[in-house]
């Protein structure tokens, strides 16, 4: 499938999307260069959506089932460039590695699914069944899930392949991650009569200690639904002289399948109320974490962070169809599940849509200095594509 020539075609695609910065929510200039390799590749057409994600699309002759790729096109920032070796926004390739921020992260991936999407069309003259879709999604570094909202809406996908580093492996689940926030509620003295006041801290530290005793599930293939503390905020801040009168903690606790909202609550509020029972000066509450962030078009994106588990048997038919394209493109995966929250939150989590996970590279390649993804792996991973999409068209 992929000839000397399609190689170097999506070499240049990969690489005019990493000479394009595009931390989260500045993903404009990333967005054109897609929309331009869309032109190249032959799309019939492409949009934009309000949130600024990019959807190009490819209809086949005859009606049928529609199937994602879905590539997240924003990056974490380059706060140190002087580590680097190589330009993070070069795309320069050394040794048959290219480089760039994100090139792991996942322009490397997209960059393969809009080639083999496009070749797969031109080499079957677009006679299958269906509609092809490729989505360059904004936000997912900070919001997994939370913008890819907008394109399951749009789209109506029925199968969804998530193009996050596997190593060339079928993922088919996955756990999912809530930010739970316990805030603690004091009253502000002068340090130098602390016992006139309420130290929100030292009621905090109490919470913690007895909040660190909750066993959270565990799944038989995901494994712990880990709950542990990742941040600790106090004010005023700076406290000079005073008192805390307010103490904010966060956890981290990754969801396993099925799990609810407030289910997941539950055994922190019991908690809680306990404590207050026990202690008439403790004021404390807990909830999700909401986050509120403004897009490149203007748009604002908000919501809870709460991003649901998802896993699919490995009979299931559609990870069956997945399987069989892989090993027909020569690639022998193992079907196994991601170790970190993707897009899939949304799709498999919350919206049902049969949902897998194919990409190349590494995934502790991502987000380091001297980010690389390897010409092969890149090349590989097109294949994988095409095969993928071969075996659900039966082409």
């Amino acid at each position: 499938m992929l000839t000397n020539e399609r190689k170097e075609q999506l070499t240049r695609v990969c690489q005019s999307m990493l000479r394009c910065p595009s931390v989260s929510g500045q993903e404009g200039k990333v967005v054109e260069a897609i929309k331009e390799a869309f032109k190249e590749l032959g799309y019939d057409d492409w949009f934009v959506d309000s949130y600024g994600n990019v959807i190009g699309h490819i209809k086949g002759n005859k009606p049928g089932k529609a199937i994602l790729f879905d590539g997240h096109i924003d990056t974490v920032p380059v706060p140190n460039r002087e580590k680097w070796t190589q330009d993070p926004f070069g795309g320069d390739i050394v040794d048959g590695k290219i480089y760039g921020r994100g090139a792991s992260d996942m322009k490397g991936q997209t960059s393969a699914m809009m080639s083999a999407v496009a070749y797969f069309a031109k080499d079957t003259n677009k006679d299958f069944e269906g509609d092809l879709y490729v989505a360059g999604v904004v936000h997912e570094e900070i919001f997994e899930g939370v913008s890819a909202r907008k394109i399951s809406e749009a789209v109506k996908p029925d199968y969804v392949v998530i193009g996050e580093s596997s190593e060339l492996n079928l993922k088919i689940g996955q756990r999912g991650r809530a930010e739970i926030v316990i805030e603690t509620f004091g009253k502000p003295a002068h340090s130098a009569n602390p016992e006139k006041g309420i130290n929100a801290v030292y009621k905090m530290a109490d919470v913690i200690q007895k909040v660190q005793n909750i066993e959270p599930p565990v799944h038989p293939v995901l494994g712990k639904g880990i709950l542990v503390l990742t941040d600790i905020k106090s004010s005023p801040y700076p406290g000079a002289s005073v008192v805390p009168e307010y103490c904010k903690a966060t956890f981290d606790r990754r969801l396993l399948t099925g799990e609810t909202k407030e289910e997941v609550l539950a055994p922190i509020e019991a908690l809680l109320e306990e404590l207050m029972k026990q202690d008439s000066e403790l004021n404390v509450k807990v909830s999700y974490a909401i986050a509120q962030e403004t897009c490149y078009t203007g748009e604002t994106i908000e919501g809870e962070r709460f991003f649901p588990g998802w896993l699919y048997e490995e009979n299931d038919e559609f990870v069956q169809a997945a399987y069989k394209g892989l090993k027909d493109a020569g690639i022998n995966p193992e079907i196994t599940q991601y170790s970190f929250c993707t897009n899939g939150s949304h799709y498999a989590g919350e919206a049902g849509i049969k949902t897998i996970g194919f990409g190349p590279s590494k995934e502790n390649l991502a987000h380091t200095i001297d980010e690389y993804i390897e010409q092969e792996q890149l090349f590989i991973g097109a294949e994988g594509y095409y095969g993928i999409l071969k075996s659900v068209y039966n082409k």
